[in-house]
């Protein structure tokens, strides 16, 4: 129910604010607004994207837990969106999520009220006298295998 207000609420606001600012600025100037939020937009979640990228790639590679990076990159989408979609409310939320301070508060707040599975790596080749026994399959590869005839799928 509360989808279907989101949904309802959000474009009369839009609406509202669009003949708000364009009775004070008129119509080009705000359309050029609209235009620029999104140019601006695009290229603040391009920079933080790539960011925040970064910092899940050395997050992975340390075997670090993944969920903030993952958690930012999310609401960096949902910012960009945010910031395509046309009017000043969206854009407003969006400029606002592109915050990484505020970011962290909404991610506080949202994982207060979910549960969160852990992430680690665990070892299980076992150990005599302190050295680590590895077990494996293997299969001796000859150094000129007689070739193989046609399958006869294909004709030549």
């Amino acid at each position: 129910m509360w989808l279907f207000a989101v949904f309802l609420i959000v474009p009369l606001i839009e609406i509202a604010l669009f003949i708000t600012v364009g009775g004070w600025l008129t119509l080009w100037p705000t359309l050029g607004l609209v235009l620029l939020t999104g140019i601006v937009g695009t290229a603040l979640m391009r920079w933080q994207g790539l960011k925040v990228l970064a910092e899940l790639r050395g997050d992975m590679g340390q075997l670090k837990n993944p969920l903030s990076p993952l958690a930012h990159g999310a609401l960096i989408v949902l910012a960009g969106l945010l910031l395509l979609t046309p009017g000043f409310f969206t854009d407003t939320i969006g400029f606002l999520l592109m915050v990484p301070k505020l970011r962290e508060a909404v991610i506080a707040f949202v994982g207060a009220r979910i549960s969160i599975q852990t992430f680690g790596v665990r070892q299980t080749a076992p150990h005599r006298h302190g050295l680590t026994v590895i077990d494996g399959e293997f299969f001796e590869v000859e150094e000129n295998p007689a070739p193989k005839p046609p399958s006869g799928w294909t004709r030549h």
